[in-house]
């Protein structure tokens, strides 16, 4: 999702968009300003879109590495606009594997609006993904005004991410462990679909994980892990969606030129391929597996980013 998930990339603001430092060393906690010294070549465009690809839809945060990879390899921070524009990637890929469920979801509304049938289970749902992207939105939209360098804020420094990797594992630990796991996709409710949209607002802050967040909600709420997963894929679609055409407006403004557009372009079809691959692999993960690889995981990049971070190495 910034937010991966949403504001992964978010309704945030980037005044550096695509460019940003290949050289230096990132000052003590992370924080490297994203000033336009080179641009993105085609090669940096599609390693940074596999990362998207790999890690929106899993539990670890897409924002996270998207920060801390680049910026270990010597890149610097791509910024929130790119992130939030290879997104779009992500959300074709959602959009395709989930194309039979969004039909059987816009065709059970539509149903439910002509025979006024508040009541039928596919008008709830996909009210509980309209009411459930709100809280998102809000956030989104109170840091694109308010917020005027969301890309050098704190809170997107490697000391914040490693926090709150290491926070998010926690709680997405206790949830396995003491989530009831009883319900199914079948028995979502529409209050389910309020409260993890307020989960997925959380994603506002990298690190977090939009789909960690919903995910972690999800089991808290005694969903199966897939049906969780498998709401927290759709419930993103608007907001992830969103996020990304509002930055894309912002470049489009800009009169970039044509090379700058390649790394965009490149990095969106390779955000595409692997998100792709990571939902299919996912849902068939989380039918016979529990998400305590995903726990230790994020404890693990946590703590290594966090000693980085001190260490003053980038």
């Amino acid at each position: 999702m910034y937010c991966p998930g949403f504001v992964l990339g978010g309704l945030g603001v980037s005044e550096t968009l695509l460019s940003q430092k290949v050289t230096g060393l990132e000052p003590l906690g992370g924080v490297e300003p994203a000033t336009a010294t080179q641009s993105l070549t085609w090669f940096q465009g599609l390693i940074l879109g596999m990362v998207q690809g790999l890690t929106e839809f899993l539990p670890i945060s897409s924002t996270a590495h998207l920060k801390v990879v680049p910026v270990l390899l010597g890149w610097g921070d791509p910024g929130v606009a790119f992130t939030a524009i290879i997104q779009l990637g992500s959300i074709a890929a959602v959009l395709w594997y989930f194309w039979g469920d969004l039909v059987t979801l816009a065709q059970g509304t539509g149903e439910a609006l002509r025979t006024q049938d508040f009541q039928k289970q596919e008008f709830r749902m996909s009210l509980g993904i309209v009411l459930g992207t709100l809280p998102i939105l809000v956030c989104g939209l109170a840091i694109k005004v308010w917020v005027k360098d969301f890309d050098n804020s704190p809170l997107r420094s490697l000391i914040s991410i490693a926090t709150v990797s290491i926070v998010m594992a926690l709680l997405l630990g206790a949830a396995e462990r003491w989530g009831s796991r009883q319900r199914d996709f079948t028995a979502l409710t529409l209050g389910d679909g309020i409260l993890m949209g307020f989960a997925q607002a959380l994603a506002i802050m990298p690190g977090v994980s939009r789909s960690g967040s919903t995910l972690t909600a999800g089991l808290w709420m005694g969903l199966e892990r897939a049906a969780a997963a498998r709401f927290s894929f759709l419930l993103g679609i608007p907001a992830i969606t969103l996020a990304g055409l509002v930055e894309l407006k912002d470049l489009l403004d800009t009169g970039m030129s044509q090379a700058d557009w390649i790394p965009v372009g490149v990095g969106l079809l390779s955000a595409a391929f692997f998100s792709y691959a990571s939902i299919a692999w996912l849902l068939r993960f989380l039918q016979t597996q529990n998400t305590w690889v995903f726990v230790w995981y994020r404890l693990a990049f946590g703590v290594a980013i966090g000693a980085i971070a001190l260490s003053g190495l980038r």
